[in-house]
């Protein structure tokens, strides 16, 4: 007579392993929801990103250019003069706007054409450190590419005309590069430092000394190395006194 095997046969799930399936089951599920979730979230980050190059560029402001004494990149008046001013700023600072378009043309007027003083602009973009968009850091990068033509200056100018809020749109790509061409700047030339990123390392120089000196906001202004009313905007007065004080010496 002779026995079946029993081997290949399958006894009755114990409760045991049907805790075990149901776990493996839930940890699969959760496992495809977090492949799901973290596809659909690169997804909305890149048509954050993509969507402002295809946004209309919109209305532009204009500028008319303006003298400035000794205009060189982004620094003005004689670089032997007695006194230097350094100022820390971030385009997209709402008090970067008010300072130099309000407090900035009086010290060029005052001490830079005078021969006094020797003004130069740094970087600080620090805004858009949150942002998907790097709207500070690409107003930057942009700025420097018109510092190559000496127009500096212009794009300065047409960037504060035309803010309007911190990480807006305002200065997407595509705006900055049709405010390089509103100025006249050579486009060809301007394209290939602005996709290059040609002065990331200019800019993200500016930043660490900034860090350096203690910047923790913008406008930071430094007379000859000190840093004027530590977290807030010094007045053309505060500014004026502290010059004053180092053509006395």
């Amino acid at each position: 007579m002779s026995n079946k095997s029993s081997a290949g046969k399958k006894g009755p799930i114990t409760k045991r392993e049907a805790v075990r399936e149901k776990r493996r089951q839930e940890q699969k599920r959760k496992r495809i929801f977090i492949i799901l979730a973290a596809v659909a979230a690169a997804l909305i980050i890149a048509a954050l990103l993509i969507y402002p190059s295809f946004r209309p560029v919109g209305e532009i402001i204009t500028i008319t250019p303006i003298e400035r004494p000794m205009a060189d990149g982004r620094a003005l008046g004689d670089p032997n003069a007695p006194v230097k001013i350094e100022i820390y700023e971030d385009f997209q600072c709402p008090a970067c706007k008010n300072f130099s378009e309000q407090i900035e043309p009086q010290i060029v007027d005052t001490y830079v054409a005078t021969g006094e003083v020797y003004y130069v602009f740094r970087h600080f973009p620090f805004l858009d450190d949150q942002a998907v968009r790097k709207e500070s850091d690409q107003t930057a990068n942009a700025s420097m590419c018109a510092a190559d033509e000496n127009r500096f200056w212009d794009f300065h100018d047409i960037l504060f005309a035309n803010w309007n809020g911190e990480n807006q749109g305002a200065f997407s790509d595509n705006r900055l590069v049709a405010f390089a061409e509103s100025i006249g700047l050579n486009m060809e030339s301007f394209n290939q430092c602005f996709d290059a990123n040609t002065h990331k390392d200019v800019i993200d120089a500016d930043l660490q000394s900034g860090k350096d000196l203690g910047v923790t906001g913008t406008p930071s202004v430094f007379v000859n190395g000190k840093l004027l009313t530590p977290g807030l905007v010094p007045s053309f007065s505060e500014i004026s006194d502290a010059v004053q004080a180092q053509l006395n010496q």
